[in-house]
């Protein structure tokens, strides 16, 4: 048994490391170098520092948000005669292109094609009309926070930096059945990326809202499946850094379920095994340094050897239990086991719970848990079967 013994517990501190000895780590490390660097504080808003920039929103049938969206863009703290909007609507059929053009004469551009070519398609070819020196992607569906253009702006004052990622909110409504385990996701994720620029670099943006130097973008493969996290990371790669602002943020309803928040991580976890072949130089910590253990901690572990870890930890501890004598409270490995089933049954009472449109965030947060982790298998499946279509696969909001 003892292979298995040793097997076991490096499966667990895998697992407990990619979710939340990372994080305890990168804490230490932000404390150590606030303690070596000298008294500087952030850079603060400069009135005089405001490029022209393009808000550049990528739509697919977007009619329901469209008006919306748009007012919520005039709206922003930022001089209007410096925000240029780019809409590009490849493949829309609701009218979503008709809808925009009312807009014309207030500014707003719209390049439509009918031909469906994915996100990353409508962001290539609509690169092409953007002539500011910063550009923001943001969703058709999400409303930006007043003051983002300016805050993202700010950052992009240090030459090092060449891309800003704002933070993805999640509206809360009681009746939304995902937003308490999404939200609670959502604000760990923001932590670690506090962090993460604040040691080094963020790893990878927020494809809700973040922006480049439009200088430093690069036309990306058609069939990429995550363009916001090979955009961003690629600009990494090249010796610029990611930074992050959670006062600019990109606000939008949580899944209206855990079953429509399972295909929005199922397309994200075949996009990340297809981005770490991609990036695979990022591999290379002699290379690359902080970013790529800031890399492989923070993605690649949680999208390959950590979901695929648990199934054998429930069936190592089956081993070592049964080892030990079912009725011996007196071994770890028993008291191991009867927690890990606890947490699966738990997991199973949220699944039963959200079938039955009720809600607790004891049962939700282990359902949760384990829906992200079965994306990622069924993600990975799905990426090697090359079963992953490149166009948008909309998860039901709740409203």
């Amino acid at each position: 048994m003892e292979p298995i013994k040793i097997l076991f517990w490096v499966l667990i501190l895998i697992v407990f490391y990619a979710y939340f000895g990372y994080g305890i780590l990168l804490y230490v490390l932000v404390l150590i170098k606030r303690s070596l660097s000298s008294k500087k504080g952030r850079l603060k808003n400069n009135a005089d520092y405001e490029p022209e920039v393009t808000l550049f929103v990528a739509a697919y049938n977007e009619k329901d948000y469209v008006d919306a969206k748009v007012e919520n863009s005039f709206n922003l703290s930022y001089p209007k005669d410096k925000v240029k909007q780019v809409w590009v609507t490849d493949g829309s059929d609701d009218g979503t292109p008709d809808i925009l053009k009312k807009y014309k004469n207030q500014g707003v551009e719209v390049y439509h094609e009918d031909k469906r070519g994915g996100k990353i398609g409508a962001m290539n070819r609509g690169m092409a009309f953007v002539n500011t020196p910063i550009v923001i992607f943001s969703d058709g569906n999400t409303m930006l926070g007043k003051e983002s253009i300016q805050r993202i702006v700010n950052l992009f004052k240090d030459p090092k930096v060449g891309c800003v990622s704002g933070e993805k909110r999640i509206f809360s409504k009681d009746k939304d059945a995902a937003v308490g385990s999404e939200g609670i996701y959502w604000k760990y994720e923001s932590t670690l990326k506090k962090w993460d620029a604040e040691l080094y670099s963020v790893v990878g943006a927020a494809g809700e809202l973040f922006a480049i130097r439009t200088e430093l973008f690069q036309e990306v493969e058609k069939d990429t499946l995550l363009d916001d996290f090979i955009i961003s990371l690629r600009i990494a790669m090249n010796g610029y850094t990611i930074q992050y602002d959670p006062e600019a943020y990109a606000i939008e309803s949580a899944s209206a379920n855990v079953k429509e928040e399972l295909k929005r991580k199922v397309r994200i976890a075949a996009g990340g095994i297809q981005s770490i072949f991609r990036l695979s130089p990022l591999l290379n910590p002699f290379k690359h340094g902080v970013l790529s253990f800031q890399f492989i901690s923070h993605r690649v572990l949680r999208w390959t050897i950590a979901p695929l870890s648990l199934p054998l930890i429930l069936m190592f501890n089956f081993f070592l239990a049964a080892d030990a004598g079912w009725m011996d409270f007196s071994n770890l490995y028993v008291w191991l086991l009867m927690l890990q089933v606890l947490f699966y049954l738990m997991a199973i009472i949220g699944w039963v719970l959200e079938n039955k449109e009720l809600k607790s965030k004891l049962f939700f947060i282990p359902y949760y848990f384990f829906i992200m982790n079965y994306a990622v298998v069924l993600g990975i499946n799905r990426y090697f079967k090359g079963q992953q279509s490149v166009n948008w696969e909309r998860a039901k909001r709740g409203s």
